[in-house]
């Protein structure tokens, strides 16, 4: 079955499909979400606003999911505000590359030690009206320039824990298996196939 995600990322998307692959479910873009303000407190709300205004169109099936960064020597920075950390005020504006660049300057002179974070992702799932959440981290740190290209969004500068490769090294073999996306949508699987999958036998 197909089910709406509510995301203009590609990479997202992808990446989303690629972890219920063998599921039988199938998660589709198509709606585009440039006129959405993303104006909520936490990744929850956010991930909310979205599936809201997909399913409003729709009226079937929505996942969105709402992801950041969250530096502690930034005080959490840039966490919700992640996908536009170089431009607030223009969402599609901010690359990938022009985040990274802003993040890399505000860490110019923290130490090494110093620079921890981690990723926070969360699903949500709308099923007539009735909202689901499910949650996700990795932690790791932040390294002083970029390196792989594999992945998207902070991916070539953050390291998981564990690990002395970036995620953009590392790539959706090994990412797959411990991101916050992969954590929190394992739960949103399980959920999924329960209900679509499981039901239907």
């Amino acid at each position: 079955m197909k089910i709406y995600l509510a995301t203009n990322n590609k990479g997202k998307i992808r990446e989303i499909n690629s972890l219920f692959k063998d599921t039988g479910i199938e998660f589709i873009g198509g709606v585009d979400l440039s006129s959405v303000v993303e104006d909520g407190n936490d990744y929850r709300e956010n991930a909310l606003i979205k599936a809201l205004f997909v399913y409003k169109l729709s009226g079937t099936y929505v996942v969105s999911e709402d992801s950041g960064l969250e530096v502690d020597a930034l005080q959490g920075a840039p966490g919700i505000h992640s996908a536009r950390y170089a431009d607030l005020l223009k969402a599609n504006n901010a690359t990938d590359n022009d985040n990274i660049a802003k993040l890399l300057s505000a860490l110019k002179d923290v130490p090494k030690d110093k620079r921890t974070a981690k990723y926070v992702s969360a699903f949500c799932f709308i099923d007539g009206g009735a909202e689901s959440f499910f949650m996700g981290e990795v932690h790791g740190k932040i390294i002083d320039s970029p390196r792989g290209n594999r992945g998207f969004g902070y991916d070539p500068v953050f390291v998981p824990d564990g690990y002395d490769k970036t995620f953009a090294e590392l790539g959706d073999e090994v990412k797959n298996k411990i991101s916050h996306r992969a954590v929190a949508s394992a739960k949103l699987r399980d959920f999924l196939v329960d209900k679509f999958v499981r039901r239907t036998v």
